[in-house]
């Protein structure tokens, strides 16, 4: 079994950046000149930014980024796949590998420590070679604890899998018991406009730690690769100006992100709304 921990997952720009066709869309949607003449016109930056902060987004939908990821959990994946306007494609864990699929974990730090006494009824334990515990116990001793941290539960886990996988059962059937910990591998595809509603969501710091991770190192590589495209992407705080969340905003968050009623209300005195 190989251990990772929360927040070394990798993440890889596949596909996406360089030529930039939002400008192109949004071109074809007014100009009146050939669909040749529209494709032959230079790249506008502004034209892209003015897309963007306009909030008509339609036309950042044909740019189209392509990401490879491992090294997070099923925790994770759970959480991914909610984003429905995206492509994904997920290592499969139902395929017969024979017993060669790697049994790879991912974890917080913080719980390796975290122990608890598995209590063991005596007259169910026996030795290696068969022989019940209880008759080299003192008499009236029932129950024996082990302490089990997560690394132990882990390779429980795995051993009771390969048992099953050398008792003939199928790998479709075994991984019914595998935990949440389990790592799965990726490849993410999203439009520009799905990214950045994502992104809005998934940076901020109410998202679990592990999916924030992926979608702040998403972010990162975004606006390296289309940087007029991605330069005010991030949380919604960080887009909007406030913070959406209102009463459920991140504590760590709190005097320095103005909540929405509070925003609307400078605004409102301002005559702005």
């Amino acid at each position: 079994m190989k251990k990772k921990y929360v927040g070394e997952g990798k993440v890889v720009l596949i596909a996406g950046g360089g030529k930039i066709y939002t400008d192109i869309a949004a071109r074809f949607i007014r100009s009146e000149r050939s669909l040749e003449e529209i494709i032959a016109t230079p790249y506008s930056r502004e034209l892209v930014r003015k897309i963007i902060t306009s909030g008509h987004k339609a036309a950042v939908e044909f740019d189209f980024f392509v990401f490879g990821i491992e090294g997070y959990s099923r925790v994770t994946e759970v959480q991914l796949v909610r984003k429905r306007i995206a492509s994904y494609m997920i290592k499969t864990g139902r395929a017969d590998k024979a017993g060669k699929r790697s049994f790879d974990m991912v974890i917080p730090r913080g719980i390796e420590a975290t122990k608890y006494k598995y209590p063991l009824p005596v007259d169910a334990v026996v030795l290696e070679d068969g022989s019940p515990l209880a008759k080299y116990l003192p008499p009236g001793k029932t129950t024996l604890y082990y302490p089990v941290d997560a690394d132990c539960l882990m390779s429980m886990i795995e051993g009771w899998y390969r048992k099953g996988i050398e008792d003939g059962l199928p790998e479709e059937e075994l991984r019914y018991l595998k935990p949440q910990a389990t790592e799965f591998k990726a490849l993410i595809g999203m439009n520009a406009h799905a990214l950045t509603d994502w992104f809005a969501i998934r940076c901020c710091r109410n998202a679990q730690t592990e999916i924030r991770d992926l979608a702040n190192k998403m972010l990162a590589l975004c606006k390296k690769a289309a940087p007029d495209l991605f330069e005010d992407a991030g949380p919604s705080c960080q887009v909007l100006g406030y913070c959406p969340e209102n009463e459920m905003q991140n504590e760590n968050c709190r005097g320095k992100v103005i909540p929405k009623k509070q925003a609307l209300e400078i605004l409102g005195r301002a005559g702005r709304c």
